[in-house]
């Protein structure tokens, strides 16, 4: 791959597109299915597909661990859903419900929610517990998210 090209997994259909790093701001699409790869959305990823992101994705991927049934974490959602769609080239931003996907909420010991995690390039490199302000999760990302990529 070369070192100006990032790789996008496709919040469709899956397929890991290659992108030049000079258009991200451009509104790629998934060569495959035609899905928008970085429109600001919240991806809601299952047991099935994040491992894909977290491995595959070469932008910083943060992922919000809540359930249904968490007052915090609904509240929290509105925020994390503005900073996704403030910030759609930054990261990618997926959602875990970790009632609906127990696996993966396992695989990284997830004891409260919500939690936060941030990965790069297959490994994580920050994770806090507890809902936030939006100044104050801005703040907290934006030092996990500096120098990374």
């Amino acid at each position: 791959m070369a070192s100006d090209s990032l790789q996008l997994s496709c919040p469709g259909c899956g397929a890991i597109n290659r992108v030049p790093e000079a258009k991200l701001a451009d509104g790629p699409v998934c060569g495959k299915c035609r899905a928008a790869l970085l429109n600001g959305a919240v991806i809601n990823a299952g047991d099935g597909s994040f491992t894909r992101f977290i491995q595959k994705d070469s932008l910083p991927v943060v992922v919000d661990f809540w359930a249904p049934w968490c007052g915090p974490c609904r509240s929290f959602a509105p925020v994390y859903e503005a900073v996704a769609a403030a910030q759609p080239t930054r990261a990618r931003f997926l959602k875990l419900d970790t009632q609906a996907n127990p696996n993966t909420a396992a695989q990284f010991q997830i004891r409260s929610i919500p939690t936060l995690m941030v990965f790069h390039r297959g490994r994580e490199v920050a994770r806090l517990s507890g809902a936030l302000p939006r100044p104050q999760f801005e703040q907290w990302l934006d030092q996990q998210l500096s120098g990374l990529r």
